[in-house]
């Protein structure tokens, strides 16, 4: 039985809720990249999956942005993107910057979607969330904050972890939702290709 299978019972009403950029962070201080799919799956799998929701702030007027892609497939893959203009500021040692937090947005929908939900999963670390959870439990939803404290540093709030009613860790759910870095993929790659050249 896994951790999920542990977590959630197969009659639960569940959603998703998944701020983009802080699980990129936790992923990327576990050194794995998030198969988008399987994590879908695996929840289909073992409750009855309402909503996943993605949130994340896109920067405007860039003739390429790296998430894109990432957001377009989400788009056509089954999840629920909310997304906003990044603000763009000047850091102090003069460099552009963007910045988008999707705190509110997240909050306000978890709160709309408690009536239709026995389960919520939130997956960020952050302690700003801490009231909003506390509101969705007075409602009757059980809520599990997906997150890490196995990164360096953790990447999970303390106060966020108690408040919840069960906390996974992700580096736990890395051989079910997860798929080896792109770096590690690629350096396995060359490895293989130098192996094979007999070098």
């Amino acid at each position: 039985m896994n951790l999920l299978e542990r977590t959630i019972h197969p009659s639960e009403r569940i959603a998703i809720f998944i701020d983009g950029a802080n699980l990129y962070s936790a992923a990327k201080g576990l050194a794995f990249d998030i198969d988008y799919r399987k994590l879908l799956d695996e929840f289909r799998q073992h409750g009855r999956l309402v909503r996943a929701y993605y949130y994340t702030a896109l920067v405007e007027d860039q003739d390429f942005s790296p998430i894109r892609p990432l957001v377009d497939w989400l788009d056509y893959n089954g999840y629920t993107l909310v997304t906003k203009p990044a603000r763009e500021y000047t850091d102090a040692t003069g460099r552009r910057r963007f910045k988008g937090d999707m705190d509110v947005e997240i909050a306000v929908d978890m709160l709309q979607m408690a009536p239709a939900l026995d389960h919520i999963f939130l997956f960020s670390g952050d302690g700003d969330f801490v009231p909003a959870v506390e509101a969705v439990q007075r409602k009757g939803v059980r809520v599990s904050v997906v997150s890490t404290i196995k990164s360096n540093p953790p990447m999970a709030a303390d106060d966020l972890r108690r408040t919840a009613d069960a906390f996974l860790d992700l580096g736990d759910l890395a051989s079910l939702i997860g798929r080896p870095a792109r770096e590690r993929a690629m350096a396995d790659a060359r490895h293989e290709a130098d192996y094979e050249d007999g070098r």
